[in-house]
């Protein structure tokens, strides 16, 4: 592995789509990659990254995320390593408070969207983590109800801080295992 230069916004999109399905799937690295609009070896290195960082086990085979590390990351770290600021009203896919399941609580005005011009919202825009976000969100309603609340946690609104943070624990199972082939 390359020099350890901490984690990248793709890292934890990386982390959420493992912890989002659990042991029911067996990933190949070329099916996350696609997954998440990323290259393989994108997805190499992200896993790499997540391993010396201890999120993922050691066991290259295994893809066991330590989901207590990755929510203490969440809710801890994620709103000051990858702070984020509403922008410009855009077109784009909805997330925080506006995407379910913190909807159900907030409503979903005013709307907070990850801009992209085949959304159907318009809203306040979010940067997402890196620009293949939306794409991934929109293939995996699991994942983006995980990114939906990671970005309710990088906005810093105490109300929906505090219930993205409990909704975290009924989404991150307490084990998951994964294995590549």
């Amino acid at each position: 592995m390359r020099k350890f230069n901490g984690l990248r916004p793709q890292d934890i999109v990386l982390l959420l789509k493992l912890a989002a399905h659990g042991a029911r799937h067996h990933w190949q690295s070329k099916e996350l990659a696609n997954s998440l609009d990323l290259s393989t070896s994108e997805v190499s290195d992200s896993l790499a990254r997540c391993r010396y960082s201890r999120l993922l086990t050691a066991d290259p085979q295994r893809l066991a995320v330590h989901n207590q590390a990755l929510r203490d990351l969440l809710v801890h770290g994620l709103p000051y390593i990858f702070a984020v600021h509403p922008g410009p009203l855009a077109r784009g896919l909805v997330t925080g408070a506006s995407a379910p399941p913190l909807s159900d609580t907030f409503g979903i005005e005013p709307a907070y969207v990850w801009p992209d011009a085949e959304g159907e919202t318009w809203g306040t825009s979010i940067e997402p983590l890196y620009a293949g976000v939306p794409a991934a969100a929109q293939r995996d309603e699991r994942l983006h109800g995980l990114l939906a609340l990671e970005d309710a946690l990088r906005l810093g609104r105490p109300r929906e801080r505090a219930i993205a943070s409990k909704l975290l624990n009924e989404y991150l199972p307490t084990a998951a295992s994964y294995h590549t082939e």
